[in-house]
């Protein structure tokens, strides 16, 4: 009887637009038993149209939850892996310093015999772990450096800006700086970060003959090892 009266509750939820999900969900019996019952029900074009708009949002929905859950373990990912990564670099010894700014210095720093010892680039995270890697493993002083900035001739207006943010940023006076570099350099289109761009800096030691030797020298032998 309970079976009977759930078979006209089905057909007369299908016959008013329900889908056959949620007249199965409705009524707690299965798709397949709703389906049967109503076979023979014929909706209307206005329940048809309105079932498959429901069906569509649904399904949008359904990508914007996988997309925001998807994002979400991503975050959790990125955070585990930033924790995971500050714990690491906690017991960063000073050996680890020394061999880290070999390789930056082999990858961003000057290596011909007629060039100064000096790091280049735009980075300003990487140019404050080369000064300190100067200063902690060589014991170069503050006066000891010479920074040089070279940007593009378009940035000529907000130079004395460019020259403070990099004064700032080492701890260093302006007079201690070299001449900028205007680079005559055509740009094609002009970049959103135009008033957050403080171009290249390049990192030079004064008087560094032996030392630019001494860390030629240890790149060397890290080519040999490896």
């Amino acid at each position: 009887m309970a079976k009977f009266k759930d078979k006209i509750k089905a057909r007369q939820l299908r016959k008013k637009g329900w889908s056959i999900g949620a007249i199965a969900e409705e009524l707690g019996i299965s798709k397949s038993s709703a389906s049967i019952w109503c076979l023979d029900v014929v909706l209307t074009k206005r329940q048809t149209n309105r079932l498959k708009e429901n069906s569509i949002r649904a399904g949008h929905k359904g990508r914007m939850m996988g997309a925001a859950m998807n994002h979400k373990k991503k975050l959790d990912a990125v955070e585990s892996s930033k924790l995971k990564a500050i714990a690491l670099v906690d017991q960063m010894t000073q050996r680890d310093l020394f061999m880290l700014g070999i390789g930056l210095y082999w990858g961003e720093g000057t290596k011909s015999e007629r060039s100064a010892l000096a790091v280049v680039n735009s980075d300003p995270e990487i140019i404050l772990v080369m000064k300190k890697w100067f200063e902690i493993i060589f014991n170069v002083k503050d006066e000891d450096f010479m920074p040089r900035i070279f940007i593009n001739e378009i940035h000529q207006p907000r130079i004395k800006k460019v020259v403070e943010y990099w004064s700032s940023l080492l701890k260093l006076p302006k007079e201690q700086f070299g001449n900028q570099v205007l680079l005559k350099i055509k740009q094609k289109k002009v970049y959103e970060n135009y008033d957050s761009y403080y171009g290249i800096l390049s990192l030079k030691v004064r008087k560094s003959s032996k030392l630019k030797y001494e860390v030629l020298g240890l790149i060397d032998a890290v080519k040999k090892k490896y």
